[in-house]
């Protein structure tokens, strides 16, 4: 692993955190409160995941240390944080969304060994953050942003494969950064186009 591919690392991160604030933005006065605290919560973790994925890979390239337990944490985190968000943006679309609605407390699920919760979790979270605002989108007759959410949603899956290949191999490394890299600037453009759609018919 390289300090170049490392400091590659964080653009995607730094992708989805812009897209994140303009999705929240763009639905904050779209969503019940508890929604739009699941929304805020499970992008919040996903950026968290990234950064310490991204510092980890930084960390051992500059040979400092390998904080290994930043890379464990990654996927768990990653897998939950999308849910939530993909649950936030599925009440948006299938629920009457209440403004004085309050959000329960809920537990956080505890962290274990097994991957194939976390992948479940993180396939349907990614299907319903992406695939819900790809409906949402289509609901505001735009044409363009569905198809680049779906587009996203594509990439993060070709994501969760190529993680199970040979990562000691440098060329897998840098064709995963490839798909990353797109993949969050494919979201980005799209929150960015259904941004200006709304702005566009709040003005109307």
């Amino acid at each position: 692993m390289s300090v170049p591919m490392a400091i590659v690392d964080y653009i995607p991160v730094l992708f989805f955190i812009i897209s994140a604030v303009v999705i929240q933005r763009t639905l904050y006065d779209k969503m019940s409160k508890g929604a739009f605290a699941l929304l805020s919560a499970g992008t919040i973790m996903v950026i968290t995941a990234g950064l310490m994925k991204a510092t980890w890979k930084l960390l051992y390239a500059l040979g400092v240390c390998d904080f290994e337990r930043l890379n464990q944490a990654f996927f768990p985190m990653q897998a939950v944080g999308f849910l939530l968000a993909g649950i936030a943006v599925c009440a948006l679309l299938f629920f009457r969304q209440k403004k004085t609605e309050t959000l329960a407390a809920a537990g956080a699920p505890a962290v274990f060994s097994g991957t194939m919760v976390f992948v479940a979790m993180m396939v349907l979270g990614s299907l319903g953050y992406c695939g819900g605002l790809a409906l949402y989108a289509k609901r505001q007759n735009k044409k363009t942003a569905p198809i680049l959410f779906l587009a996203a949603f594509v990439c993060l899956l070709a994501m969760g494969y190529l993680s199970s290949r040979d990562f000691e191999k440098p060329a897998m490394n840098w064709i995963a950064e490839g798909v990353n890299l797109v993949g969050q600037l494919v979201l980005l453009v799209a929150a960015i186009m259904l941004a200006k759609k709304e702005k566009a018919a709040e003005a109307v």
